[in-house]
């Protein structure tokens, strides 16, 4: 059995899935009970490449994906994972973190829990999720993840790694990602000399060295807008060449599926895209959920400078957020039947919603209004102010919230004044209050409060210009603007909302 063969074909299920092909909707209902009485437009909206691996695999007599991989590559077995940080308390936020999106997170997580918890290692999907899991059960996990029967023995290796001067022999992994913080890129080259394998090796999560590179390369520009494009250095981009010489392979996901091109676009570095493209990285790789490809990672935080590097290879999922979000016309015409009705491939592969647990969960609806105002929100995000008009003549809603933030207030926070001006001039209420992030910090904020937050002079200045009520407290710490603004060290703001 060829398992790359195997790949191809589960990839091309998943497209004719999504595409609405009634053969292949019948086929994953007849090979996948979750979907058996599902309608069409959740299939669509909701079906992920493991749904289809797994159909594959049932076809051909395996229990799961899993288990047709093993019979394939009988010398492919799950890799160990290596320690990066000996610091227990983060750790324990990874653990959190599985027991929050076991649900959600897709199949990787799913794997990660049936490749190192024994009572699960013969678990479908459906069986993993249903069943009870405690913090124990996480525990247990990346206990055995990081070659340790109980957690007790995990720990006492951190504190011990905590106390070593020796890295370089006690643990080359995380020497090498000391290496990459410090930016002491012949270090790395070093340790890669003497540790051959140590560029295909994975860390907690299973992050390999290449996606922790790039992920320490793309910090200066996490925040939606404020960094619009950061500069790769040559140090960043030559440890990320060390790594890809080395044998990286830019296509190994972590325990979540998001690969080293997810992290690039994530972090809004369309040079590292680019080289990790020229390696082979694939644009349709999907984390987090249904359609969590790369390109739709850089359009949720509204970084256009990777999306529109990303989109010019491929424009992947083919839904209508997905062409909003990258201000193409013609795509966005193509998801419409006619003025106002909605083809079926706008609301397809929209499982992905979020990317990380820090935002609350979530379940994306084939409703069509859900999907025009989630697309007026994601164009606004990206300054796509070309086709708004367009978006809210179909039946978008200004004034929606339909996941953590208005269109108003996601302009604010990435800080796109051409899009805040825009939907004010069209009726936006400058004032209206709506959510925005985690649970913790964004209930009943404005507008202003968000540009605060993030220290966005020009989009306060316009809100306030608009209208904005400086004296509107949000729900949670009843902290007005310029509070948000003091609290996150936003001295600018903080001072210009204080002048009034």
């Amino acid at each position: 059995m060829n398992l790359e063969q195997q790949k191809k074909q589960a990839r091309d299920l998943l497209r004719a899935v999504r595409s609405g092909d009634a053969d292949a909707l019948s086929r994953l209902r007849r090979g996948h009970t979750r979907w058996a009485s599902v309608d069409d437009a959740t299939v669509r909206q909701m079906v992920a490449l493991h749904d289809a691996q797994f159909v594959l695999a049932r076809e051909q007599g395996f229990a799961s994906w899993p288990k047709l991989k093993v019979y394939a590559e009988p010398s492919s077995s799950i890799r160990p994972t290596r320690l990066f940080v000996a610091d227990m308390a983060w750790i324990r936020d990874r653990v959190h973190g599985l027991l929050q999106t076991r649900r959600s997170a897709g199949p990787a997580a799913l794997e990660q829990i049936r490749g190192w918890h024994p009572r699960f290692r013969d678990s479908t999907d459906e069986e993993i999720q249903r069943a009870p899991f405690s913090e124990d059960d996480a525990r247990l996990v990346y206990a055995r993840e990081h070659g340790f029967d109980t957690w007790a023995g995990l720990a006492n290796r951190v504190n011990i790694l905590a106390q070593n001067k020796d890295l370089a022999s006690a643990e080359p992994f995380l020497a090498a990602y000391e290496a990459l913080q410090s930016r002491d890129v012949p270090a790395l080259r070093t340790l890669l000399l003497a540790h051959p394998g140590l560029a295909t090796e994975r860390g907690t999560n299973g992050n390999t060295l290449l996606n922790l590179a790039v992920s320490i390369e793309g910090k200066a520009s996490r925040n939606c807008g404020e960094v619009l494009q950061a500069v790769t250095s040559p140090v960043g981009m030559s440890a990320i060449e060390a790594l890809l010489e080395a044998g990286a392979d830019a296509n190994d996901g972590n325990d979540r599926g998001w690969t080293p091109l997810h992290q690039a676009a994530y972090s809004n570095q369309p040079e590292i895209a680019a080289v990790l493209i020229r390696n082979g990285a694939a644009l349709e790789a999907e984390a987090h959920g249904a359609g969590g490809t790369p390109l739709v990672m850089a359009l949720f935080w509204g970084h256009r400078e990777a999306a529109d590097r990303l989109g010019s290879y491929s424009a992947a999922p083919n839904n209508l957020r997905t062409a909003a979000g990258l201000g193409r016309p013609e795509l966005v015409e193509a998801h419409f039947r006619n003025e106002r009705d909605l083809s079926p491939d706008a609301g397809a592969a929209r499982g992905f919603y979020r990317p990380h647990s820090g935002f609350p969960d979530w379940q994306p609806s084939p409703d069509p209004q859900e999907i025009l105002d989630e697309a007026l929100v994601w164009a606004c995000k990206s300054n796509r102010v070309g086709v708004l008009e367009r978006l809210v003549r179909a039946g978008a809603r200004i004034e929606a919230d339909p996941y953590r933030g208005t269109p108003l207030i996601w302009a604010a926070a990435c800080n796109r004044t051409e899009a805040a001006a825009w939907l004010l001039d069209h009726g936006a209420n400058v004032n209206q209050k709506g959510t925005f992030g985690g649970l913790s910090n964004g209930q009943g904020v404005t507008a202003l409060h968000v540009a605060a937050q993030f220290g966005h002079l020009s989009a306060a200045k316009l809100l306030v210009e608009r209208g904005a009520d400086l004296s509107i407290r949000e729900d949670l710490y009843h902290a007005t603007a310029a509070g948000a603004a003091n609290f996150f060290g936003q001295v600018a703001v903080r001072d210009y909302l204080q002048s009034f």
